[in-house]
């Protein structure tokens, strides 16, 4: 280029540029030569309505025009698709073309539209580049384009399965059907949120299936931003039977994920990490390490002064490569740096997510074509709900005071150095300074103590520890949460863990522990809350820290709503009497009270130290993510700082408070703020288009001119300040528990489920035997069976497996403050439900007392009705009866030829104790035994 080009001659220059990037040869018109290439875009070509920018030729068949515009008409590109369209329809010179040239585009060499005019309703979109001639013959040959073949996709049918595979959820069914209708309507994105457990990836991959096969795509992408989750999902795929097909889904399709740069051209399906799909597309290598952890917790050590690398075009992997791109977890993994990874290709997006926020609804435009929440999965029984226990403490509450001339410890962060002083003056300290500026170890002791002691009342009946996770506020604070836990209740190093990022010990290898061994009973994490460390077993959340973002949040009480039976349940907490029916917040910080706001994290780089960061803004970095990072790191230090502190820092800065630099630097990564000053240097309107380049200049010069007061002096001065705040720990001021309790939401909630449980029982008190023997007059009570009991129970699981009977059995527990004993099994939980329920028992009793008093009720009427007593051997058979029918709901002839009978002389010795009275002595029993 020079610099006396025309506007015209530099969008040509570009555009040119772009199609021999994508494999067309360029020609004039005056030299065309459809032999050269496979592909071939020959300039100023001669139609009967003037000469087109642009017509493209593959295998000497024209295809496609191509209307040029200036780059300063990017903002009007839209209005010139009549006129590409007139030349596609034209009379081409010596071409005999009877049909319309399909694919139209325009194009100012920096931005690129397209249409294919065979689509239902042909409509441009934005495109990286032009496609490829190779693509375009290929698309030819299909007939129909894609949006075409996806109005022929068949309506879904569950029923239509192999008898030995489980049918879809209907969450499943309604996500798949609307999916197909948002492609159908030609929406370009979509958001299926779907519920931690609801089989998110199980619907991904039943979409892709059909796409495959009813649609003719030609490849997929599943995207992650974890290689664990990425092994997961190959997993699934690799077990995954279609709806109407034996065999698997990797049988009928070539499943590669990615390892290295290289992607198999026969691919249907690639499943890859976000980072390695950029690393690919920017021609870099990855290293592997940078796929094991999330971006969005933990990003790598990034200092240096420049912006991330683009992605430029890649000839193996086009724009064009994918059809549709399905993106797990799409909440984390669709802004800033990977976004343009996503903008790259011409494919569907599809995002996948338990816990979407603004910015999620807002990238995929609001087409949420699956709403399906925690709650509706509650509802059906997908997932387990959650009952929240408070415990308070006067420190954790108010804090404290230090009182000055006492020696008190210190101990530094890190190396976790102590020494002891003199303390200079009364210090008090709130609330929210512990296990930051403050460590007492006895309000960490006094939680964890209470903790212990209230588990029988939280998990009544359990023999061990829940599997329980404990979230701590910093690495510091687990460490001290660890030796408590370990101490009071009186473990060794296996009964509690650190699971988290930073362990030396492998933290797969402890996950793994924590989910499948009875080892760690408790593990305490910090940072490693994300999909991927799902533990089906966990039964219980302990909050000791808040959290203020309610994505977050979300995601931390997400890892307790995996549901699991009862034999797997067992493996690894072998009391429980019952499968996984719900989890239990422990809230000991306040944070199902605290105000909740939706997630943007602002500090992208947590590992990086605040040094680096500095130093970096300082020498001219000016990306959104270190600057933001900066600043949500001062604004943490800022309330940490003292009177002198502040003083020190103003001094250093100009006058500027440490409040008022963190103001700057976020204003000047400020949207509105950039968009002025781009307008600004452009010399352009408000409303007009300033182009990217001038975004980034404008954010250079605003970032240049908030950090223009950092130098090295304030840098090492906020870094000293930062290193000087030690932990105190106070060992004068001990704690004391204001209040161990449910939450008081709890007795609502536990009325709601205790109502639904007797609307249920109600509803089907004429359809189920021994609902109608209950409901009925009490001589009928002698019919009552075992296998009667286990109707009511399998029917309830089918139909309403959140109300299992011992979960519904601590809603009655608290309603009725019933202070006995738990009860032996679901089954004899449940004839005390029912009984509390129809009004035979006016409180919460446990069927084995039941039986008990009915017992001595009996025998007391029986020997006062003036009839011969029972004798002593008489008597323990009577008991035996007794014990059987409360374990076993009946008695009949031929239970006397079993356990513990057959062992006494069976049915031949009872009838020679009690003679033709046995029979009558039996019925009697059956019908008062459980009046």
């Amino acid at each position: 280029m020079t610099e006396n080009q025309t506007p015209e001659q530099r969008a040509r220059d570009n555009i040119d540029a772009l199609l021999r990037q994508a494999g067309w040869v360029v020609q004039s018109a005056k030299k065309i030569d459809l032999n050269v290439g496979q592909g071939q875009a020959v300039r100023e070509y001669q139609t009967d309505v003037g000469p087109a920018d642009y017509v493209l030729f593959v295998d000497k068949k024209a295809v496609g025009v191509i209307e040029a515009k200036k780059e300063e008409l990017g903002h009007k590109i839209t209005e010139v698709e009549e006129q590409t369209e007139g030349y596609s329809v034209a009379k081409l010179k010596w071409v005999n073309n009877k049909e319309p040239l399909p694919f139209l585009y325009e194009s100012t060499g920096i931005i690129t539209r397209f249409t294919d005019v065979r689509d239902p309703k042909p409509r441009s979109r934005e495109v990286f580049n032009f496609h490829r001639p190779e693509t375009l013959k290929e698309w030819l040959s299909q007939g129909a384009s894609l949006r075409q073949r996806l109005q022929h996709i068949p309506e879904l049918n569950p029923e239509h399965r192999p008898a030995q595979e489980l049918r879809l959820r209907d969450c499943q069914e309604i996500a798949i059907s609307n999916l197909e209708a948002s492609f159908k309507a030609d929406r370009p994105r979509a958001l299926i949120q779907m519920a931690t457990g609801a089989g998110k990836t199980y619907t991904a991959i039943t979409s892709i299936y059909r796409l495959l096969k009813h649609a003719g795509g030609k490849r997929i992408l599943f995207l992650v931003d974890t290689r664990n989750l990425g092994e997961q999902a190959e997993q699934e795929m690799m077990s995954y039977v279609p709806i109407d097909d034996n065999r698997k889904f990797t049988e009928l399709y070539n499943v590669q994920r990615l390892k290295s740069s290289y992607v198999a051209k026969d691919s249907q399906v690639c499943i890859s990490t976000i980072q390695r799909l950029y690393s690919i597309l920017k021609g870099s290598e990855l290293d592997e390490a940078a796929e094991e952890i999330n971006p969005a917790e933990l990003t790598q050590l990034r200092t240096q002064p420049k912006a991330p690398l683009p992605v430029v075009y890649n000839e193996k992997i086009p724009p064009e490569f994918f059809d549709f791109i399905y993106i797990d977890e799409c909440h984390r993994s669709i802004y800033n740096l990977w976004q343009q990874v996503l903008d790259y290709f011409d494919a569907s997006l599809i995002g996948l997510t338990a816990t979407p926020d603004n910015r999620t609804y807002g990238f995929f435009r609001k087409n949420v074509v699956s709403d399906y929440s925690h709650e509706k999965a509650v509802a059906d029984g997908v997932n387990v709900g959650n009952e929240i226990y408070v415990i308070e403490t006067q420190i954790t509450q108010a804090g404290a005071q230090i009182s000055a001339h006492q020696q008190v410890e210190r101990r530094e962060k890190l190396t976790r150095r102590k020494r002891w002083e003199m303390q200079d003056e009364d210090e008090a300290y709130s609330a929210t300074q512990l296990d930051r500026k403050i460590v007492n170890p006895d309000q960490i002791r006094t939680v964890i103590r209470t903790f212990r002691d209230q588990l029988p009342e939280i998990f009544p009946g359990r023999k061990e520890v829940p599997k329980t996770l404990i979230f701590a506020k910093t690495d510091s604070h687990a460490d001290d949460i660890i030796q408590t836990v370990r101490e009071e209740f009186g473990e060794g190093n296996a009964f509690c863990k650190k699971l988290t990022y930073k362990i030396d010990e492998d933290p797969k290898s402890v996950l793994a522990q924590f989910r499948n061994d009875y080892y760690p009973r408790i593990a305490v994490t910090v940072d490693m809350i994300a999909t991927g460390t799902d533990v089906k077993p966990l039964e219980c959340l302990l909050f000791m820290r808040d959290v203020k973002s309610r994505n977050y949040f979300e995601q931390m009480k997400g890892r307790g709503t995996r549901t699991l039976d009862l034999d797997e349940l067992r493996k690894v907490t072998p009391s429980a009497v019952s499968a996984k029916t719900h989890y239990v917040i422990v809230d000991a910080i306040g944070v199902t009270k605290s105000l909740k706001t939706a997630s943007q994290p602002l500090i992208t780089k947590p590992s990086v130290p605040l040094k680096d960061l500095a130093m970096a803004v300082m020498m001219g970095a000016s990306d959104e993510d270190t600057v933001s990072s900066l600043a949500g790191r001062l604004a943490r230090l800022n309330k940490q700082l003292d009177a002198d502190d502040q003083r020190r820092i103003r001094e250093a800065a100009s006058g500027l408070t440490l409040s008022q630099l963190v103001g700057q630097l976020f204003a000047a990564i400020d949207a509105d703020n950039v968009e002025a000053k781009a307008l600004q240097l452009a010399g352009l309107p408000a409303g007009s288009d300033p182009g990217d380049a001038k975004r980034q200049q404008a954010q250079e010069q605003l970032v240049q001119a908030a950090a223009g007061v950092f130098n090295g002096e304030l840098v090492e001065l906020i870094d000293a300040i930062r290193r000087d705040k030690e932990q105190t720990i106070d060992h004068d001021n001990l704690d004391t528990v204001l209040r161990a309790e449910w939450d008081k939401n709890a007795a609502s909630n536990a009325q709601a489920l205790a109502n639904e449980f007797g609307e249920y029982l109600n509803a089907h008190r004429d359809s189920i035997t021994a609902l109608t023997i209950f409901f009925s007059q009490p001589y009928r009570r002698r019919e009552l069976s075992f296998e009667l009991i286990r109707q009511v129970l399998d029917k309830l699981r089918a139909d309403k497996p959140q109300l299992a009977p011992l979960r519904v059995w601590q809603a009655y527990r608290q309603l009725d403050d019933y202070k006995g004993e738990q009860p032996v099994s679901e089954l004899s939980a449940l004839v005390a439900l029912i009984r509390r329920v129809c009004g035979m028992d006016d409180r919460l009793a446990s069927f084995d007392d039941t039986v008990r008093r009915n017992f001595q009720n009996w025998v007391m009427k029986q020997h006062s009705g003036g009839s011969e007593k029972f004798n002593e051997e008489q008597m323990a058979w009577l008991r035996m009866v007794r014990d059987h029918v409360a374990n076993s709901f009946h008695i009949a002839r031929d239970d006397l030829d079993m356990s513990p009978f057959d062992g006494q002389g069976g049915l031949g010795r009872m009838f020679q104790l009690f003679g033709a009275r046995m029979d009558p002595l039996l019925d009697e029993l059956n019908e008062a035994l459980v009046a």
